[in-house]
């Protein structure tokens, strides 16, 4: 086995322990704000996914940043703001924070359960591949996912052949984890 092949036991790991990270931002957050982002539009949390994604490749470009966060959690964000989105395409938007955090937490779980369940089996299919890759390219993977939303979006969420909104949602989730991942590995190329 050399360097570059990792037990698929350890990437499990890596994935729950990147799942258990980010729900623990997104519970306190609803400690803080309840489920004010129960408001927004599907729509209006694609952007919110760009935003984050876009501030990503100009940290990745410039190398600096006048805000003292870094690119960590912005992925971290992105997670929790796919997984907004597909509560969001769920339930539909609404006026107010009409849910518990509860049961903003349950819907939460169970969006990842699926999300992670499509993230193992495209691990397996794909042998990894995302080992061998370099961060950026996972920041721009998510900017495009993100340009095909706002297509299908601007389509009435319609597509010929293509797969959905909900499916890159979770591809966008899932390239977050692997960014995750790979910040935390100290020998890891970023770009």
């Amino acid at each position: 086995m050399d360097d570059n092949t990792y037990p698929k036991a350890d990437s499990v790991r890596q994935f729950d322990e990147t799942f258990a990270m980010c729900r623990d931002i997104y519970v306190r957050k609803l400690q803080d704000y309840g489920a004010s982002w129960r408001v927004m539009r599907p729509m209006s949390l694609t952007d919110q996914l760009f935003i984050k994604a876009k501030r990503i490749r100009t940290l990745e470009t410039k190398g600096g940043a006048m805000v003292d966060e870094g690119i960590m959690p912005e992925f971290v964000a992105i997670v929790n703001y796919g997984i907004m989105a597909m509560i969001q395409m769920q339930l539909g938007p609404a006026l107010k924070a009409d849910i518990s955090p509860e049961y903003a937490t349950e819907l939460y779980d169970r969006h990842v359960a699926g999300t992670r369940a499509l993230l193992a089996a495209k691990n397996h299919d794909y042998d990894e591949a995302w080992r061998d890759m370099r961060v950026c390219s996972f920041t721009d993977i998510i900017l495009t996912k993100l340009q095909r939303i706002k297509e299908i979006e601007a389509n009435g969420g319609h597509t010929v052949i293509s797969e959905g909104i909900e499916s890159n949602y979770q591809d966008i989730v899932n390239y977050a984890v692997f960014a995750i991942i790979k910040l935390g590995e100290s020998s890891s190329p970023h770009c």
